[in-house]
């Protein structure tokens, strides 16, 4: 027994220490990014200059509206108001954009053919469904989707939309972003499809933003997740009883995929303490199972089909 301890506790050890060395040679990447506060520049911005910053900006300005629409937008008091808010939420930019900077850096690791972009900061009017837009050379983040969950901006908006309408789920939303583009995944059409679709991008964010904690990844409080945790048996067990992994029924995604204030089990006494997406956290443990059972890269991970990553995950959820 106690040679079994000490042979854990020397996996553990070395385990860390690749760890640490791993996030040492990431570190030296030093993507060194500097962000751009276009909404600064726009706050600023004068008949004078406007041609000058129309030319630095071109994709901020759509060319269906003039200059007297511009001018007139900038002296609009919701944009006076937006710009305040952003200014004195956002005032010290330095810890944001170094996670900025650490999530390229990953990147950067996992992916030679990525090129950090400009990062471009701006307002859209609490456009929440497009907190986050990436390209190839630009990306463009709204900030004034990001003032803290219990902003006066958000009362209108489902609480369990807004609680994640905060600075440090920033970057998060970026990396999801960066998920998107690179994982292929085009079958998708089974509920077991769209949990491995979302395990997917969960576990992309375990090895590009590894210094937000797991519940930050998933967008989770520490509560919820803890819940996910203690539960994994029973939720498995419920999807696998009731023949739900295959099936095709699109109401299934409002029940355990996409955002909403709880999962639908139906049963009173589970639907109001469990938190949504539970079928994106079934996803995620099915996929880091896959990764640790067989030898493969992030980067070809994000290809493999569901069949393929399922079968081979030798899933078994945590009691």
């Amino acid at each position: 027994m106690k040679s079994k301890i000490l042979l854990f506790i020397l996996i553990v050890v070395v385990s860390c220490k690749k760890e640490n060395t791993l996030e040492k040679d990431i570190a030296n990447i030093n993507a060194d990014i500097k962000v751009e506060r276009f909404e600064k520049l726009f706050a600023n911005v004068t008949p004078e200059n406007l041609p000058k910053l129309k030319t630095a900006y071109p994709f901020m300005f759509p060319e269906k509206y003039t200059d007297s629409f511009w001018l007139a937008k900038k002296e609009d008091t919701l944009q006076i108001l937006l710009f305040n808010e952003v200014d004195k939420t956002f005032e010290d930019f330095k810890e944001t954009e170094a996670e900025i900077e650490s999530l390229f850096n990953h990147l950067k690791y996992y992916f030679s053919e990525f090129h950090p972009p400009r990062v471009i900061t701006t307002t859209n009017d609490v456009d929440y469904r497009n907190k986050v837009v990436v390209t190839d050379t630009i990306d463009v983040i709204a900030l004034d989707n990001y003032l803290g969950s219990e902003h006066e901006f958000y009362i209108n908006i489902p609480k369990y939309l807004a609680a994640n309408f905060k600075k440090e789920q920033l970057v998060v939303d970026v990396a999801k972003a960066y998920a998107e583009k690179y994982i292929y995944h085009p079958q998708r059409k089974t509920l077991l499809d769209e949990m491995i679709y979302y395990g997917k991008q969960l576990y992309f964010e375990d090895v590009v933003i590894p210094f937000k904690t797991e519940a930050q990844r998933i967008g989770y409080t520490e509560a919820q997740l803890d819940w996910a945790n203690r539960n994994e048996a029973y939720i498995w067990r419920y999807f696998v009883e009731r023949e739900l992994l295959y099936s095709t029924d699109s109401k299934l995604l409002g029940r355990f995929i996409i955002d909403a204030p709880f999962s639908k089990f139906y049963l009173e006494d589970i639907d109001t303490d469990s938190p949504g997406r539970l079928g994106q956290y079934i996803g995620w443990q099915i996929v880091r199972a896959y990764m640790k059972e067989n030898e493969v890269s992030l980067k070809d991970m994000l290809i493999k089909s569901t069949e393929d990553i399922f079968n081979n995950s030798k899933f078994k959820p945590r009691k």
